[in-house]
């Protein structure tokens, strides 16, 4: 049987108002139902039992830790006050022993001070839960860090092709497949569409993209939603730049055909949920006078699930 990894992580915060409180609750309640063991004062503080004696053991025992670095935690935690002050204190040692160590992970949420995090935490990665919206992206976010389920895991490693002269002999660095593929998460591709039916992937496992172009003009070209891997392509209007996309959701994906032309950004919904935008630099047409058929554009993938390619 398999077994199944439940990290336990302990959540450090301030009990702001009832508001807060009731924030912190719903995110652990929502983690410990998402397999993350999450040990919480509300649940796990005892009536009668030492305060501080509960922060150091669950401190000590757990795998990661959450700050919630509301901006009355980050002014306790600074000035030493409260349990902020003293959960800072035992952290701050821990950290001393390991300076690369990724045990706390800081989250901002109801902190509109320039002091996003603790003096103590300063220079680290954090979460910012600061824009609603974006509030199931962020989760995922730090879901996927705790169960150690990145978006883009690590590919492994492969043998070396010139280790062995017959090996090298047999090896085909551009074979078909791989002259109509681009793995990277942005770049920017020339392509013949009258080749490969017009299909041309970008990415690669959660994040690919097959992108199916069929002839139109030499001032736009069809780009279908047929492929399997997608969901819905749309038209961004009045938009020049992928950065000025920030809610690829408001763009319709409703056709099964659409026609961006040259300087348009197209956006596309994979099955998976993500979101990439192409930007058409160019189209070349035979029937119009061209030497061949082609396209060019550059691209952007969204890795983490937002809708937001301004970031």
């Amino acid at each position: 049987m398999e077994e199944v990894f439940e990290p336990k992580v302990f959540i450090s915060y301030s009990h702001d108002n009832d508001e807060h409180k009731n924030w912190v609750l719903q995110l652990a309640t929502r983690l410990r139902s998402n397999g993350v063991d999450v040990l919480l004062d509300i649940w796990n503080l005892r009536l009668g039992q030492d305060l501080a004696s509960f922060m150091e053991k669950g401190l000590s025992k757990s795998q990661r830790i959450i700050c919630i670095c509301s901006e009355n935690y980050v002014r306790k935690a600074n000035d030493g006050k409260g349990g902020a002050g003293y959960e800072k204190q035992i952290m701050t040692a821990e950290l001393i022993k390991d300076q690369n160590t990724e045990w706390v992970i800081p989250l901002i949420v109801n902190n509109t001070s320039e002091s996003k995090l603790p003096r103590f935490l300063g220079g680290r990665k954090y979460i910012s839960f600061e824009d609603t919206l974006l509030y199931e992206n962020k989760y995922e976010e730090l879901l996927r860090d705790l169960l150690d389920e990145p978006v883009s895991p690590i590919p492994p490693i492969g043998k070396n092709p010139f280790k062995v002269a017959k090996e090298f002999a047999q090896q085909k660095f551009l074979p078909a497949n791989e002259k109509y593929t681009s793995p990277a998460v942005s770049g920017n591709v020339v392509f013949d569409y009258s080749n490969n039916d017009g299909r041309y992937f970008i990415g690669q496992d959660e994040l690919m993209f097959e992108l199916k172009f069929s002839k139109s003009s030499n001032w736009n070209i069809q780009l279908l939603n047929d492929p399997a891997s997608v969901r819905t392509v749309a038209i961004a209007k009045n938009v020049k730049e992928l950065v000025e996309i920030y809610d690829a959701r408001v763009y319709d994906g409703s056709s099964r055909i659409r026609r961006p032309k040259i300087d348009e950004i197209a956006v596309l919904q994979n099955t998976n949920g993500f979101y990439a935008a192409i930007k058409i630099l160019g189209i070349k047409d035979d029937t119009r006078g061209d030497e061949n058929d082609e396209i060019t554009f550059e691209y952007k993938i969204q890795t983490n699930g937002s809708p937001d390619f301004s970031k």
